[in-house]
């Protein structure tokens, strides 16, 4: 048995480098490195992989705009959507057509808030690269540095929970943690052939427990929330004055950040703490893109929406320490019913394989309370709601013409704990089928080592 599983994932490791050779990865890895410019010093070298012309046919489609078609066809075509309409929707003949009577299509999930790579499985102490923390403000560093490509996370997120693209962020020990990677999720050698193309980078910071937590148990400053924001306000200060005459890497993201180039994710839980972070903002001239875990974003869903940040929450976590005592069930439904911008998130290895269980468990908190969301609404939260808070939403999040055809077959209603995807496509290539096994992917750390007998 250990010989055929071993041949069986060894084929499908030779399936991706065997794309990897059609689609030209490894010379453009090489082509985009010699380009490398001080501005774009790590470029991505993605390339999809080789997909053909595909038309799934009959089945329920939620859009991820809130749209909902039944008996819906979806076509696509050179990794991009050509069209999506009703059963009259014309299709080329010749093409492969899947039918999907009884079964359901969304765009392909997105976590905005993830750390796998840096917090890869196994999870042991030579993996845990996500917290640089030896400084409360650590603008320079960088995510990506850290991602390992061969975490068995990402096939279990591609194959259990349908997620195509997803933010790898920096921990929280610190007030400014350091840059986010926005990565297609799919097998490759580097990071790099991971990155997604034209994505903004992320900026992570934090407020609250834990920076004053890691740096007031060192007998440093911050100890406290204002010390947070005295910290914060004079590193933003300082780098306003930043003249750019001589390299400073903190300095350069933190420029990034003010001139709209780099999206801001907070990581923050209480309500009086997210409004004093967008006084900030407005004090020094940037903008939150989005607050994370947020347990009390129902509190001031009016001034979320005013500022248009958006929410990345989870379902029903909350109370583990006192800054999320205050968690509620209807978290999200309080936020839709203010139509202030709800995101579903993770932050978790196991987490990310059901974003689409959370938000429908978040639904029926709020319907339990009277607030009604419709299913296509709460795809929205998983899909493009995610892709506008990380600025990909031209390029994916939803079934439109033109877009990237990031798609998922589920087989049955996705908002049920007995649906799993079926199908999923990145970029128009079909990377996984549960019909197939050659089409689940397998790192090259899950084939393990060659034991004796193994290998003729």
């Amino acid at each position: 048995m250990k010989t055929k599983l071993k041949t069986i994932a060894a084929g499908t490791l030779a399936i991706a480098l065997a794309a990897c050779s059609t689609t030209g990865t490894a010379e453009a890895e090489s082509a985009s490195a010699s380009q490398a410019t001080t501005d774009t010093p790590f470029p991505s070298t993605y390339e999809p992989y080789p997909g053909a012309p595909t038309a799934l046919v009959g089945a329920t489609i939620y859009d991820g705009k809130g749209g909902r078609i039944d008996n819906g066809t979806v076509f696509f075509s050179g990794g991009k959507i050509v069209s999506i309409g009703g059963p009259d929707t014309p299709v080329p003949a010749d093409i492969a057509v899947f039918d999907g009577t009884g079964k359901f299509v969304t765009p392909g999930i997105i976590d905005i808030h993830s750390h796998l790579g840096d917090y890869p499985t196994p999870s042991v102490d030579a993996h845990s690269d996500g917290n640089e923390a030896t400084s409360p403000t650590t603008p320079e560093v960088w995510a990506e540095h850290s991602v390992w490509p061969q975490d068995p996370g990402f096939a279990r997120a591609l194959a259990n929970g349908g997620v195509t693209s997803l933010q790898v962020l920096p921990g929280s020990a610190n007030l400014m943690g350091g840059r986010s990677a926005t990565l297609k999720n799919v097998p490759s050698r580097t990071v790099q052939g991971m990155k997604f193309p034209g994505a903004p980078y992320g900026f992570k910071m934090a407020c609250g427990e834990n920076p004053k937590r890691v740096y007031g148990n060192r007998g440093r400053m911050p100890s406290t929330r204002m010390g947070n924001f005295a910290v914060n306000r004079q590193t933003w200060l300082d780098a306003k004055a930043y003249d750019g005459k001589k390299r400073d890497l903190a300095k350069e993201t933190l420029k990034g950040v003010l001139d709209g180039e780099i999206l801001v994710h907070n990581h923050c839980y209480r309500a009086d703490e997210m409004a004093l972070v967008m006084d900030m903002a407005k004090e020094m001239g940037y903008k939150v893109s989005a607050f994370h875990h947020a347990v009390e974003a129902y509190k001031i869903g009016d001034l979320l929406r005013e500022n248009d940040v958006c929410s990345a929450i989870w379902a029903d976590w909350y109370g583990f320490k006192m800054e999320a005592y205050d968690g509620i069930l209807e978290n999200a439904a309080y936020l839709q019913r203010e139509d202030a911008c709800v995101v579903i998130h993770s932050d978790d290895a196991n987490g990310i394989q059901r974003l689409n269980q959370e938000a429908a468990k978040a639904q029926a908190a709020g319907a339990r309370v009277g607030i009604d969301i419709s299913d296509a609404q709460v795809i929205r939260w998983i899909t493009l709601n995610p892709a506008k808070a990380m600025g990909i939403d031209a390029m994916t999040g939803s079934l439109e013409p033109g877009k990237m055809a990031d798609v998922v077959l589920w087989n049955g209603d996705p908002l049920s704990v007995y649906s799993r995807p079926e199908k999923v496509w990145v970029d128009g290539a079909l990377l996984f089928d549960a019909m197939d096994r050659k089409r689940r992917p397998v790192s090259d750390f899950e084939l393990g080592q060659p034991g004796e007998g193994d290998v003729k």
